[in-house]
């Protein structure tokens, strides 16, 4: 995407003030109320506790579908400007949009399924073993609900698959209550979002902050809905 909104000037200071100026657009709540229709991925964010495995899948779907949503649609509106409802007008333009929106949301998934399964351990001291059983089958149920949508491409089993074995061969019990597991999904949003690469050399490290500042409200409202020990209570192993 090759937007005509000038690039930030190259001195650390001016790129500093750039950041300032134009990343709080990557907040704004409306962006993704308003677009939220042309992601596909709108399930429902409830604030219901997490006390089984279909209800850590719920959650890690919507949040990550949230704040794939928020961080894609925000970085497309800070570079397009006023030209932002128009990029959905593009059919090339939404091709790129859509193939963006799945990686970027598995990315998230990645994150967050990290994270909670680090939560899990560290609310109830549970044995990595089993604690890698439950997120194995939540990030299954997750693919499994997602699909292969056609809009997708055709490496999004390769994205699966970096999930699942991320998931399957991670340490839970190595790890602090705090933001280290979130380094897939900002990556993504600046390997995925389709702006032009003269343009998104400038914006890698704002961009990837927005993203790590979208999972902060995630973590807070994950600590105080997460019912660990009546997970593991309801959670029979390799079920």
């Amino acid at each position: 995407m090759d937007l005509d909104k000038n690039p930030p000037p190259e001195s650390f200071p001016a790129l500093q003030l750039w950041a300032k100026r134009n990343i709080n657009l990557l907040f704004s709540r409306d962006t993704w109320i308003t677009f939220g229709e042309y992601i596909g991925l709108g399930r429902p964010v409830g604030n219901q506790p997490i006390s089984t495995v279909q209800e850590l899948a719920a959650f890690v779907a919507s949040r990550s579908s949230h704040v794939a949503q928020s961080t894609l649609y925000g970085y497309l509106k800070t570079r397009a400007g006023t030209r932002f409802p128009s990029l959905f007008e593009n059919a090339d333009m939404l091709a790129s949009i859509n193939l963006a929106k799945w990686h970027i949301y598995v990315a998230c998934i990645s994150d967050l399924a990290a994270y909670m399964g680090v939560l899990l351990h560290l609310r109830t001291g549970m044995e990595n073993p089993r604690i890698a059983d439950i997120m194995n089958r939540t990030v299954e149920q997750i693919i499994e609900d997602i699909g292969m949508p056609d809009e997708a491409g055709d490496d999004l089993g390769e994205s699966f698959e970096t999930l699942r074995i991320r998931i399957r061969n991670m340490d839970f019990t190595d790890h602090e209550d705090g933001e280290d597991m979130f380094s897939v999904s900002p990556a993504a949003l600046y390997r995925w979002a389709p702006i032009a690469d003269n343009l998104k050399r400038f914006d890698k490290i704002p961009v990837e902050n927005s993203v790590r500042f979208k999972w902060k409200e995630v973590r807070d409202k994950a600590r105080k809905l997460l019912d660990a020990e009546t997970l593991l209570a309801t959670a029979e192993p390799g079920r």
